[in-house]
C-alpha cells in the first residue's frame, strides 16, 4: 500500500530538499502503532525542519510533522485496538522518527494519547502541539498558585500558535490578558481571542533594565532571549513566567535580581517528553475549556503540499494563529 508523505531530503551540498512522495508502507519506520493520519499541523520547528534553517532534522531522509490526530489503523499493543481515535506530541517525531506530514504513520505506544471526548481529529490539530503547550504553560501557572485576582497575565509571541490559544485560554479562566506582539495590525484578532492590552514587542525584545517597573502578575513567553528577560523583570513580587519557546533566541541575557529580590519563578515547560499522566490532563482540559468557535477563527487549513511553500512564511512570524495540515488533501483551501 503506497501512502502520500511529506519527504524531506538532504542535497550533497547540505540544502534540505523538501516534496510530496508516494511511500510504501513497508517503508515506514518500527513502531508497535500504525496510524490512519487524518490531520497534522504546521509548527515553527516543523518550519525549521522544511526550510533547513535550523538543523532539527536528525537524520534523512525524513518525514516532518511534530505531531498528527488520526485512527489505529493496526497494533500489536493491547492499548489500542482498531478504529481507536489517537493523537500525538513530540517524543521526537518529525525529527528522529518519521512524523505526521504523510497518510500513514507508525510510532510506539507510549507516543498516543487517546483523543480527549469532545474533539475531532480537525479541532485536535487545529489545537496542535502549540495550544498542547499553552495548556502545559497555563497548568504551570496554576501549578504555582497563580490566580486572576493577582493581576494580568502577559502572553508573549501573541500572534503565533502558543500565544493565540493561550490567550484564548486565560480569558476564559477569568484573566486579564495582556498580548504582546510586533504585528499591531491583528490587534483586533487578539481583543477577539480575549486580549484586553497590546503590548508593543519592541518594548520588550531590546536589552533592559536588571530590575523594570512591576507590570505583570505572571506570564506565558515563547520567544526567550532579551524578551523573557525583560518580561522576568517587570513581574510583580512573587510572579511566574512559564517559558515554553526561542522565537527570538535559546539565550536568556538576564540577571538574577528578579529571581532573589522579587522571589520571580521561572517555570520551564517541555512538551516533548511530558509524562503522559500530564498529557492527557492537557487534553481533557483542552477539551473542556477552550473556546471552539475562537479556536476554528484561528486556524488556517491547508494541503500537504502547501506546508513546503507556507513554512518560511512561519518563520518570518507572517502567519497568524494556527495551521491545520489535510494530508488528504493535495492543495489548500484556504482559512476556516
Amino acid at each position: 500500500m503506497t501512502f502520500n508523505a511529506l519527504l524531506l531530503t538532504k542535497a550533497d551540498d547540505g540544502t534540505t530538499h523538501a516534496a510530496v512522495t508516494a511511500l510504501d508502507e513497508a517503508q515506514l519506520p518500527e513502531g508497535e502503532v500504525r496510524v490512519n493520519v487524518a490531520f497534522s499541523t504546521l509548527n515553527y520547528k516543523d518550519g525549521l525542519a522544511i526550510t533547513g534553517k535550523s538543523p532539527v532534522v536528525r537524520k534523512f531522509p525524513m518525514v516532518p510533522g511534530i505531531d498528527f490526530a488520526g485512527t489505529v489503523a493496526e497494533s500489536s499493543d493491547a492499548r489500542y485496538k482498531v478504529g481507536d481515535a489517537v493523537v500525538l506530541n513530540g517524543w521526537g517525531v518529525g525529527e528522529s522518527h518519521w512524523g505526521g506530514l504523510a497518510q500513514q504513520a507508525r510510532v510506539k505506544a507510549d507516543w498516543l494519547v487517546p483523543m480527549p471526548a469532545g474533539l475531532d481529529a480537525g479541532q485536535c490539530m487545529a489545537i496542535g502541539t502549540a495550544g498542547y503547550t499553552s495548556m502545559l504553560c497555563v497548568m504551570a501557572l496554576q501549578a504555582q498558585g497563580v490566580k486572576p485576582t493577582d493581576g494580568p497575565v502577559l502572553v508573549t509571541g501573541a500572534n503565533g500558535g502558543v500565544g493565540s490559544i493561550a490567550i484564548a485560554l486565560l480569558a476564559r479562566l477569568g484573566f486579564e490578558v495582556h498580548a504582546s506582539t510586533g504585528r499591531l495590525d491583528e490587534a483586533g484578532h487578539l481583543r477577539h481571542l480575549g486580549a484586553t492590552e497590546i503590548v508593543e514587542r519592541a518594548t520588550l525584545s531590546a536589552p533592559g533594565k536588571p530590575l523594570q517597573k512591576e507590570r505583570w502578575a505572571a506570564a506565558v513567553d515563547s520567544v526567550g532571549s532579551y524578551t523573557l528577560a525583560n518580561v522576568c523583570a517587570s513581574l510583580r513580587y512573587g510572579g511566574t513566567v512559564a517559558a515554553c519557546g526561542l522565537a527570538q533566541g535559546m539565550d536568556l541575557p538576564a540577571s538574577v535580581a528578579p529571581f532573589i529580590l522579587r522571589g520571580v519563578t521561572l517555570a520551564g515547560v517541555d512538551s516533548v517528553q511530558a509524562p503522559y499522566a500530564r498529557r492527557v490532563e492537557a487534553w481533557r482540559r483542552l477539551a473542556s475549556e477552550l473556546p471552539l468557535d475562537l479556536l476554528e477563527s484561528n486556524t488556517e487549513t491547508i494541503g500537504l503540499g502547501d506546508a513546503v511553500t507556507l513554512a518560511p512564511r512561519l518563520l518570518a512570524g507572517q502567519v497568524r494563529g494556527r495551521v491545520r495540515v489535510d494530508v488528504n488533501r493535495g492543495r489548500s483551501q484556504g482559512s476556516n
